[in-house]
């Protein structure tokens, strides 16, 4: 197993203060009386607390952004892809609730990485709206308005950290499972 950096440390201990008080109310100071230690020693490690919310932020986006383009190209059905979609969303929030939490409330307080954040993000929906229109031109699902079947998924997805079950207790594969079967096939008996 990986050993954990103080750097990581630090980021983990800092997602979690602002998932709990939001960023603008978090301090330097805060997340270094978390960690039991100066708020000078913060910075041997990091340079700031932006500099925390990018690597936050930034390295999510480009996980979601560079998995969903793989499934954008694999050669499975809509359906089978946006299973994938699902099980993408389930595992990463799985592992990073209090990140997810930073991607979804805090996006707006990057600065220099704004732009770039923004970009991943039309990315990704862009992608995943091109998979919907596939699966209608495909009749593998209703015709229906893409933009809809697009932020509907995409809102229960993304608050997925909200209520998601303790890592304990998690069955990702059943989670995935029952997800998408409501989010895909509906519940319609």
């Amino acid at each position: 197993m990986k050993e954990v950096t103080r750097k990581e440390e630090i980021i983990k201990t800092a997602a979690k203060l602002f998932k709990e008080k939001g960023y603008s109310a978090v301090t330097m100071r805060d997340i270094a009386t978390a960690m039991g230690i100066k708020a000078a020693s913060l910075y041997n490690h990091i340079s700031s607390k932006q500099e925390i919310l990018k690597e936050i932020i930034i390295s999510l986006a480009e996980e979601f952004t560079q998995e969903m383009e793989q499934i954008k190209r694999s050669n499975n059905s809509c359906i089978e892809k946006l299973h994938q979609i699902v099980e993408l969303h389930i595992s990463i929030t799985s592992r990073n609730t209090y990140g997810m939490a930073s991607l979804n409330n805090d996006w707006m307080h990057l600065e220099e990485q704004l732009n770039y954040y923004l970009e991943l993000r039309i990315n990704y929906e862009e992608n995943f709206r091109s998979i919907l229109k596939s699966g209608v031109n495909n009749n593998e699902i209703f015709d229906k308005n893409v933009e809809v079947m697009l932020f509907s998924i995409l809102s229960t997805l993304r608050s997925l950290y909200i209520w998601i079950p303790s890592k304990e207790d998690l069955n990702v594969n059943k989670l995935s499972s029952q997800l998408s079967n409501v989010l895909i096939h509906g519940i319609n008996k």
